[in-house]
């Protein structure tokens, strides 16, 4: 019996060591062990990296609104492939779950992955049973985007880069926090500089209208609108643009230079009704609107905040320190610079720094 013993304790951990896949649980579903047959048969299915990559090119070739209710022939054959992959998936996760196990350590549930998995082949079952009851399948559809993730679990590097973004986030979360506080300081000097100032137009500083019987424009806009406004400097500003430098009234291609008060005696005896209406808009003050309907202003930290963002995406922000140059000073510019050398060079190197110090730290 003593000498027994020890066979039957060296049979157990040699049965162990060969396990041919050491890193997953020995047993599943409490009987079935990495050399029994079915899990055997899971274990060594590698096909569905080949599929992941047909369901990114059926993606990237469905297209919706050209055929929204699907009766043309190419969309037919797409939603055929796409039926067979998404039962693709979900026998796959039927048979990880057989060849891993549900729950417990290595199993199925305890890769963050696997569970991404899981939630996507919900999604299409949910998907496929409200099809028909008239039920919006939009939001449940926008979970298709997630199956080429799938790629990332199937490809040790990729799995590791992603891992390793991953664990950045409490890292980077220092940076987005200072990212926040110079967004902020920015925001705050824009809004005491140049509050309402985006606002300013040249209004007839005169009852033109009712004077002269003439029908014209509360306050001078040119040709593209409001697409290009002209804003103008109060007098208490030291802004480039005046009222005085709207430019002359033009008919049938020719500037006009006459004022009003001449309209009823040199004009008529010349037969030169050429009127320079433009120059009575000379008085100018706040108006209602906004550049691009109103997307662009500092009125308050958070509209300041959305014309930040789009200057340092390097979008249309010339356009946006000529409006602020124009209002308010010459010297704005550098308000702008200092912005995009902040945003674009400092921040991206914090970004940048921090990942480089993670992959040190890295064992």
């Amino acid at each position: 019996f003593l000498s027994d013993h020890p066979r039957s304790f060296n049979c157990v951990s040699e049965e162990e060591e060969q396990q041919p896949y050491p890193a997953l649980a020995p047993v599943a579903f409490f009987c079935l062990k990495q050399t029994t047959r079915p899990r055997n048969w899971c274990l060594r299915m590698h096909v569905s990296m080949l599929v992941i990559l047909l369901n990114c090119v059926t993606l990237g070739m469905y297209r919706p609104c050209e055929d929204v209710t699907c009766q043309s022939e190419w969309c037919r054959i797409l939603q055929v492939l796409d039926d067979c992959i998404f039962a693709f998936f979900a026998v796959e996760m039927v048979i990880k779950m057989v060849a891993l196990g549900i729950f417990g350590s290595k199993c199925y549930f305890d890769d963050k992955w696997n569970q991404l998995d899981f939630v996507i082949v919900m999604a299409g079952m949910l998907e496929y049973s409200l099809d028909g009851h008239n039920a919006s399948l939009s939001a449940i559809r926008t979970v298709r985007v997630l199956r080429p993730l799938r790629a990332i679990n199937r490809v040790p590097s990729m799995r590791i880069l992603v891992t390793l973004l991953l664990d950045t986030l409490p890292m980077l979360g220092n940076v987005l926090l200072l990212c926040f506080f110079v967004f902020f300081i920015f925001g705050i000097v824009g809004v005491q500089l140049w509050e309402g100032l985006l606002r300013n137009r040249c209004f007839l500083g005169e009852d033109i209208e009712t004077m002269y019987n003439m029908s014209l424009n509360p306050y001078y806009m040119s040709e593209e609108g409001e697409d290009s406004p002209f804003i103008c400097s109060a007098p208490r500003e030291n802004g480039m643009r005046r009222c005085k430098d709207v430019p002359p009234y033009s008919q049938d291609g020719l500037e006009c230079t006459l004022p009003a008060s001449d309209l009823s005696f040199r004009s008529v005896a010349s037969g030169n009704f050429c009127v320079n209406w433009y120059q009575y808009y000379n008085d100018c003050r706040p108006g209602e609107l906004n550049p691009h309907r109103g997307a662009v202003n500092f009125d308050n930290i958070g509209y300041a905040w959305i014309a930040i963002f789009q200057v340092i995406t390097l979008e249309g922000w010339v356009d946006i320190m000529y409006y602020v140059m124009d209002a308010h000073s010459f010297y704005n510019f550098i308000y702008f610079i200092l912005l995009i050398i902040v945003s674009t060079s400092l921040l991206l190197f914090l970004f940048n720094f921090s990942l480089y110090s993670l992959v040190l730290l890295e064992p």
